[in-house]
C-alpha cells in the first residue's frame, strides 16, 4: 500500500517524506519491509497496515502503560519505579519488560492501544510476539507524551531519548540536525528475525513520527543497515526550517 510519495523539497519549503525513494530502496533489500511517516496532517507509508511481531518496540508501550497505572500516575515516582523503568527502554532489558507486563497485564496494553486509537494492536502471551503495524506505531509516537500522565512526561521522554549508544542504529544514525529524537527499537534472530524502529522527531512545535518494520533479514547487521537506508530516504530534506505537511 503506497499512501503517498513525493520528492523531498528545497530548503525551507513544505516537507513530505520521500516514500518513493524509500520504497525503491526497500525493493533492493532482502526480507519484508513496511514503514510509515506521520505528521500532524498526513500519514504516508508503504504496507503501513502489515502486522508483525512487536519484539522490543513494545517496550515503549509498556513504559506508557505502567505510568498510566492508577497507583503510579497519581503519585511521584519512587526509586523502585525508576530502577524498573530505566533499563526497560534505555537498555531494552527483557527482564524489566516481563516485570512491567506482569504489572500492567495485557488489559493495560489494550487500554492504551484503544486510547491511542490503534487499529491492529494485539497482545500475546509472549510479549514480544504481540502484533503491531507501522501506522499504529506512528500514531502512538507522534504524541507519545500525551499518553503519559503529565507529572511523568519528562521522565518518559528522557528515557526514550537516552537509548544506550550500542542500540542507536538506524533512525538514530540519520537524525536530522536540530531535531530531538525519541525512539525504541526491536530485534530478534532466527526464523522470526525482525528489526524494527519507531520514533518521534521533534523541533519546537513541529513533530514527525516514523516507524520502520522489517522481517526476514538474513542477519541483525543487515537489518540495521536496512533501517538506516530506509530512514535516510524518508527523512531526506527534513532540515531545521522544514515545515512537515
Amino acid at each position: 500500500m503506497l499512501v503517498a510519495a513525493l520528492a523531498a523539497p528545497a530548503h525551507g519549503a513544505a516537507w513530505r517524506p520521500d516514500t518513493e525513494a524509500a520504497r525503491g530502496y526497500s525493493a533492493t533489500r532482502l526480507g519484508q519491509i513496511s514503514f510509515a511517516v506521520r505528521t500532524e496532517r498526513h500519514l504516508y507509508g508503504v504496507d503501513a497496515r502489515r502486522t508483525v511481531p512487536s519484539a522490543s518496540v513494545l517496550k515503549a508501550m509498556l513504559l506508557a502503560a505502567y505510568l498510566r497505572e492508577p497507583d503510579v500516575g497519581d503519585r511521584p515516582l519512587q526509586a523502585a519505579d525508576r530502577h524498573l523503568l530505566a533499563p526497560l527502554n534505555r537498555r531494552s532489558d527483557n527482564v524489566a519488560a516481563t516485570r512491567v507486563r506482569d504489572i500492567v497485564g495485557n488489559d493495560g496494553l489494550v487500554r492504551l492501544a484503544r486510547r491511542v486509537g490503534m487499529r491492529a494492536f494485539s497482545p500475546a502471551a509472549i510479549w514480544g510476539l504481540s502484533r503491531i503495524d507501522a501506522a499504529d506505531q506512528t500514531l502512538f509516537f507522534l504524541h507519545v507524551d500525551r499518553f503519559v500522565p503529565r507529572r511523568h512526561r519528562a521522565t518518559a521522554m528522557r528515557l526514550l531519548s537516552s537509548i544506550v549508544p550500542s542500540q542507536r542504529w538506524g533512525i538514530a544514525q540519520v537524525r536530522p540536525p536540530g531535531w530531538a529524537l525519541y525512539f525504541k527499537g526491536g530485534w530478534g534472530s532466527g526464523s522470526g528475525a525482525v528489526d524494527h524502529q519507531a520514533a518521534l522527531l521533534r523541533r519546537g512545535g513541529r513533530r514527525v513520527s516514523v516507524a520502520i518494520l522489517t522481517t526476514g533479514s538474513p542477519s541483525h547487521a543487515y537489518g540495521k543497515a536496512t533501517l538506516r537506508g530506509v530512514a535516510a530516504r524518508l527523512l531526506r530534506g527534513l532540515d531545521s526550517s522544514a515545515e512537515p505537511r
